[in-house]
C-alpha cells in the first residue's frame, strides 16, 4: 500500500514509519512525504531516505479549500492509498476530509475521546488523570474524531512535567502508528457503524492494567 504522509514539523512519527517501511515484510511504502512548511525537518527525513516529498503554503492559496484541492492533487499524484497525518498543523476542510474518508488517519497524544485539541499534556496533568496515552484514528471533519484504530496508555506520574509525559508518549506513538498502518496494508481493518473491526485482532486480557512507563 502506498502511504503519503503530511508534517508540520519535526516529523518523528514520520521516522517510525520511514523505519516501518524498510522492512523486507511491511506491507506499506511511502510514497510522498508533503509539507506545508518548506523548513520542516520531516523533509530532510524524507530526502535522506530517498522519499518523494512536495511543500504547497497554505499562504499562497486565498481558503482553506483551495489548498486542500491542491494538496489532494498531489497525493492522487503520487498513487497514495492512505494519508497518514503526522504532525501536520492544519486544520483540514470538510471537503478534503470526505474525499479521503477511510482513508485518512491521524496520531493523537491523548486516549480519545478524552482530552482533544491542543495543550493534552499540560491539562491532563492538571486535570489529575492517572493515565495518558495516545490515539491512531480515523479522520472526520470534527476535530480528533473519529474510529479509533489503536491506542496505548502511559501512566501519569506524581512528578511529570508537560515534556516528562509528552516523551514517553511519543515512544508508545512511533509504536502504534506504525503498527496501525501495518493492520490497514494487510486488508484487515474495516469500520462499521463507526466503530473500527480488526480482523484476528485480540488485545491480551489485562493489557489495559499494564500500562507503559
Amino acid at each position: 500500500m502506498k502511504l503519503a504522509v503530511l508534517v508540520s514539523g519535526r516529523g518523528s512519527n514520520l521516522q517510525a514509519l520511514i523505519d516501518a517501511c524498510a522492512a523486507d515484510d511491511f506491507p506499506a511504502e511511502i510514497a510522498l512525504v508533503l509539507s506545508n512548511k518548506a523548513d520542516a525537518y520531516g523533509l530532510e527525513r524524507a530526502s535522506n531516505a530517498n522519499i518523494p516529498t512536495a511543500v504547497l503554503s497554505h499562504k499562497d492559496f486565498d481558503d482553506r479549500e483551495s489548498f486542500d484541492a491542491a494538496m489532494s492533487a498531489k497525493i492522487e499524484d503520487s498513487g497514495a492509498e492512505l494519508v497518514c497525518l503526522a504532525g501536520f498543523m492544519r486544520l483540514l476542510s470538510d471537503g478534503f476530509v470526505r474525499q479521503w474518508r477511510d482513508r485518512l488517519i491521524n496520531i493523537h497524544p491523548s486516549l480519545l475521546p478524552a482530552f482533544k485539541g491542543l495543550h493534552v499534556h499540560e491539562r491532563t496533568i492538571e486535570e489529575g488523570a492517572r493515565f495518558s496515552g495516545c490515539t491512531v484514528h480515523y479522520v472526520r471533519p470534527a476535530m480528533d474524531e473519529g474510529p479509533i484504530i489503536s491506542q496505548a496508555v502511559v501512566a501519569v506520574h506524581p512528578t511529570d512535567t508537560p515534556d516528562d509525559l509528552a516523551a514517553r508518549i511519543l515512544e508508545q506513538e512511533h509504536i502504534i502508528y506504525p503498527r496501525a498502518v501495518k493492520y490497514i496494508a494487510e486488508g484487515r481493518v474495516r469500520v462499521s457503524a463507526e466503530r473500527v473491526l480488526i480482523e484476528d485482532h485480540i488485545v491480551p486480557e489485562g493489557a489495559l492494567n499494564n500500562p507503559a512507563n
